[in-house]
Formats: structure tokens, C-alpha cells, sequence
């Protein structure tokens, strides 16, 4: 396999787990939203704490996908 071919797949696999996190995301949004003033203090907080990993982390693989869109046009 030529290094453009593994940077593509790498790229797609990346592209793959960058959409399941934002699904996740906008799913555990909306669950804050619905839930807002009915749910236990404990299960907001883990919600919160939990959207801010998630967005943390889509940031960390859109930063690496960007690094190997930057990689693939070098070759």
C-alpha cells in the first residue's frame, strides 16, 4: 500500500469516529435540553462534564484531520 493510499484510510477512519462523536453530541444536547429541570443534579453534571469531553475530543480529531489533509496535498 502507497503512503497516499494509508493517508487516505487513515483520514476516513478519522472522519468516521468524528461523526459518531457529533451524533453523541447533539444526542446528549438534546437530552440536556429535555431533561433540564426533571433530572437528579448528578446526572447534569456528568451530562455537562460529558459534553465537554466530547467536544474536546472533536476538536483533538478535527486538528488531526486537518494535519493529514495537509500531509496528503504535500505528496
Amino acid at each position: 500500500m502507497s503512503k497516499l493510499d494509508g493517508l487516505k484510510e487513515e483520514l476516513a477512519y478519522l472522519k468516521l469516529w468524528l461523526g459518531i462523536m457529533v451524533v453523541t453530541g447533539i444526542s446528549l444536547v438534546a437530552w440536556l435540553l429535555t431533561n433540564i429541570q426533571s433530572a437528579w443534579w448528578l446526572l447534569l453534571v456528568s451530562g455537562f462534564s460529558g459534553l465537554f469531553i466530547i467536544g474536546s475530543g472533536s476538536l483533538a480529531i478535527h486538528r488531526q484531520i486537518e494535519q493529514k489533509i495537509r500531509e496528503i496535498t504535500e505528496l
